[in-house]
Order: structure tokens, then sequence, then C-alpha cells
């Protein structure tokens, strides 16, 4: 009796461990493509007491939250579900790449309406598979690096100070992160000094973004 209870409560236990992963995923792969599709290829500026004028690009207002999901997966669903998650956030980029390419491609209908429109889709999307390729390849080296350094930390403090690893695993992610990205996606585009302003003032901007959120992924 006691081991068919046994037998049958495990999948109940499954079940509510994993109920809500599909959601975080569709999150996190929203965030991800959202933010390098809309707000990378913007250079913003604030000025800050202080500080003065601080160039950054759109997008961090927005992609940092992705980490965050990341520690989420890495804490709550493991180290393995956290790497489908982000291969699914590639595929997701890829395609966008892909389909970027092909739209731009086609000609457009003759009339001044679809020839002035080409234009400005040109303008917008047009550097999109070089953006997307430094996200791939930025996002993955700095993501692999964040949840290593989050899921070795865990170990290490058997499973304590979790406000110390999400911290400390964004700042290896985003130096990894903030640095190879700007420099594959607009290196030629922008000038240099705009370049490094960018990469200094994201790093900092999304290492700071983790700090303010951590009460919210220790509620999670």
């Amino acid at each position: 009796m006691t081991a068919q209870t046994t037998i049958e409560a495990a999948p109940v236990r499954e079940r509510t461990q994993y109920r809500y992963y599909d959601f975080v995923m569709a999150a996190f792969v929203t965030i991800l493509l959202c933010s390098n599709l809309i707000g990378a290829a913007k250079a913003a500026q604030v000025t800050l007491p202080l500080l003065g004028t601080v160039t950054f690009g759109a997008g961090v207002l927005f992609f940092p939250v992705s980490y965050i999901f990341g520690d989420i997966l890495t804490e709550v669903y493991g180290y393995g579900r956290d790497r489908r998650v982000i291969w699914a956030g590639f595929g997701a980029l890829v395609f966008a790449a892909i389909m970027s390419t092909v739209v731009l491609a086609l000609t457009p209908a003759a009339d001044p309406f679809n020839t002035e429109y080409q234009t400005h889709l040109n303008a917008v999307f047009g550097n999109t598979p070089r953006i997307i390729f430094g996200s791939i390849t930025a996002f993955w080296a700095g993501s692999f690096v964040n949840s290593y350094v989050m899921a070795k930390m865990k170990v290490r403090s058997n499973g304590k100070m979790l406000w110390a690893r999400t911290i400390g695993s964004t700042i290896c992610g985003e130096l990894v992160d903030s640095s190879l990205f700007y420099v594959i996606a607009f290196y030629g585009i922008w000038s240099n000094q705009q370049l490094m302003a960018v990469i200094v003032a994201q790093y900092f901007l999304k290492t700071g973004w983790e700090v303010v959120m951590t009460p919210v992924t220790y509620r999670v």
C-alpha cells in the first residue's frame, strides 16, 4: 500500500514542480526577441545628477529581465532546463534574422509609399542579422557564464545566500555579454567613443538592474 502511494505521488510532484515552466520560457524568449529587435540599435541619452550625460542602449531597460528569468530557471528548474530555454531563444533569434533578410530582399511594390517604406525598413532592420549574430554570441557566452557561476555558487553555499548568487553570477555574465555584443553588432557603425560609452553604461546598468530586482527573484 505504501509503495503504491509513493508511485502515484511522483507524477503529481513532477507536474507541480514544472507547472510554470512553459510560461517562464515564453516570457524569456519574448524579452530576448524584443530587446534585440526593438531596443538594441538605439543609443539613447539621459542626463543624471553628478554623472552628466550617459549614453546607453535602449534595450538595457528590458533585457536584464531575461537574466532574472535565467536565475529563476536555474534555481527552480535546474541547469539542464535552463539550457533548453536558452537554445529556444537562440532559435527564435535565428528565425528573426532569416525573416528580416528575406523580407528586405523582396522587391517592394512600385508605388511611392512602398518605395519610401522600403528605405525605412532597411534603416530599422538592415542591421538585424549582425545584431542577432552579436546577440547570440554574446548571450551564449554571458548566459552560460551566468548560469555556471550561479550553479557553482549554489553548491558552495549549500543553497544559501541567493542574493549573493544572483548578483555575483550577473556581474560575471554581464561583463562577458556587454563586452562582446556591441563590438560585434555596431563596430564600424558607431564611433569608437560612443561604442565604449554604451558598453560601460550597459554593464553598470544591467548589473544595477539585477541588484534592484533581487527581491523579486527571492519572492519567486
